[in-house]
């Protein structure tokens, strides 16, 4: 039997020669530049084909396939192996001191003949230590199998959540670049906007500025000359004798009789006439004060309106194409509104037109670019809004989905808010809930996107490849038999002074 103190060093020893992946001895073994070793096969099995190879033990990340092989850990391997199957030919029972040649599979231990005899083991089950070497051996493998599965499964984990958090990174740098480019272009908007009212200003100022001081000289000339003549009036009450007075008094009337259609002092009656008029002219009717020509309560309005049409994001304004209109459907005059009637009208069933669903489609489609419209739900108990292909199917019982050319959003009485998503329709849970519906439409990216317009919160979004014309579609009710049932229902769409879009605008200005 062996002492303690040999088993120890017997167990470090083959601890050392152990490869931390297949964990049995060393075959091959290489050294990597980190320090760590492993058998040759293991190693290469570990890395396969990828571009950046990293250590098992470590996780250490190396470029290139850098190793070498460890011959000194190959032949400490060896001698372990030997030295541990010698150990166990000399391995006897520390009870009987019999050589141990059976395993106990139910007490999980090396026992020798006469333990298996024992009342001790009586009913348990034995192995040969061959057998039984074997036998976890294979067991081994298969949990190491397993394990390097579920390594394989973190690390495909590993390499996906890298590269959605790379993903993340770069369409938030992009949506960065792309909200400071927005409003760097709003910015300058306004500062040109700015610089051009301030420049009218200061010409209009001048303008005025300078009519009225040389309207004001004329006025202090008037006073001056008034000023003389009062002086002389004065001195001539002063005179005492009466014909001296009353000869100068005639005098001075003849003066006055002679010019009086003409100049008299510094400005004549025609001129002080036109000069006042000069001065009311440039007083406000209503506060009496100086007008420089600009209006304050519109100037925020004629603001706005200047960069809505100056931004690409605009609301696009939209008409009701009379020719897809369902015959229950009325719609307005200036063909902005739909409601739904008590009877059916006796309108020709033209391909273009549904006759099942309560639908209408805009007259405006779209083949590119991006597009914002909003339309007016109100208190609608039942209504969708979205966009269609032009080819979509329009007869029928129409169930709209995307397969079929319909991405829509809208308001069922039992249903609630919802994307009409397939297979099944996705609920949506606005915070508020909308009485107006912002859609914006990017062609290009295969965007569909849903807002509640009132405050601009996200509702849903739908992603496909538009290969065709695109449409805006209103509805009323997607099923709907030979009559329509429920509750006045109708949609209006918002024209650029009433969207949020334009609050935001005439908010900047304020």
């Amino acid at each position: 039997m062996t002492s303690k103190p040999q088993a120890q060093d017997l167990a470090e020893l083959t601890e050392e020669a152990i490869c931390p992946i297949c964990l049995d001895y060393f075959t091959d073994p290489l050294i990597l530049q980190c320090g760590h070793n492993f058998c040759s096969s293991c190693i290469g099995q570990s890395w396969g084909n990828g571009k950046v190879y990293t250590c098992p033990q470590c996780r250490g990340k190396f470029k290139k396939k850098t190793f070498r092989a460890n011959r000194a850990l190959a032949n400490l391997a060896e001698k372990a192996r030997k030295l541990s199957l010698d150990q166990i030919e000399k391995l006897h029972c520390a009870k009987h001191q019999e050589e141990l040649k059976l395993f106990c599979e139910t007490d999980m231990n090396l026992i020798c003949s006469i333990c298996r005899d024992s009342r001790e083991h009586k009913s348990h089950e034995f192995l040969p230590l061959d057998e039984a070497g074997e036998m976890r051996r294979d067991q081994l493998k298969t949990s190491i199998n397993s394990v390097a599965k579920r390594r394989n499964w973190a690390l495909d984990c590993e390499r996906q959540q890298k590269r959605l958090i790379f993903e993340v990174k770069e369409q938030s740098s992009s949506l960065q670049t792309h909200i400071t480019s927005e409003f760097t272009k709003m910015r300058q908007i306004l500062t040109e906007k700015e610089q051009r009212l301030l420049r009218d200003l200061r010409e209009e100022e001048e303008r005025i500025l300078e009519s009225m001081e040389r309207n004001l000289s004329l006025i202090q000339e008037e006073l001056d000359c008034t000023l003389r003549e009062i002086s002389d009036l004065q001195e001539l009450l002063k005179e005492q004798d009466t014909i001296t007075f009353l000869t100068i008094y005639v005098s001075t009337l003849l003066q006055r009789e002679v010019f009086k259609d003409r100049r008299y002092g510094s400005l004549c009656i025609d001129t002080y006439v036109n000069l006042i008029g000069q001065v009311e002219s440039t007083l406000s009717p209503v506060t009496g004060s100086v007008s420089l020509g600009i209006a304050k309560e519109l100037f925020q309005y004629k603001t706005w309106k200047d960069m809505i049409g100056s931004l690409s994001l605009a609301p696009t304004p939209l008409t009701l194409d009379l020719n897809t209109a369902n015959p229950w459907l009325i719609v307005s005059e200036d063909q902005t509104s739909v409601r739904l009637g008590d009877k059916r009208q006796p309108l020709p069933d033209t391909p273009e037109r549904f006759d099942r669903s309560a639908c209408i489609l805009s007259s405006e489609g779209f083949a590119s670019g991006r597009h914002y419209w909003e339309v007016e739900v109100g208190d609608n108990a039942d209504w969708g809004v979205g966009v269609t292909r032009e080819s979509a199917e329009r007869k029928g019982d129409i169930d709209p989905q995307p397969e079929i050319g319909y991405w829509t959003v809208g308001l069922g009485n039992e249903s609630g808010y919802f994307a009409l998503t397939s297979p099944l329709w996705t609920p949506l849970t606005p915070s508020v809930n909308p009485r107006k519906i912002g859609v914006f439409l990017n062609y290009e990216s295969g965007h569909v996107s849903f807002y509640n317009a009132d405050n601009m919160s996200h509702l849903y979004t739908f992603t496909h490849t538009f290969t065709e014309k695109i449409f805006p579609i209103f509805s009323l009710g997607w099923f709907n038999g030979k009559r329509i049932s429920g509750v006045p229902r109708a949609l209006r769409l918002k024209g650029h002074s009433e969207s949020y879009a334009c609050k935001i605008l005439s908010q900047m200005t304020e």
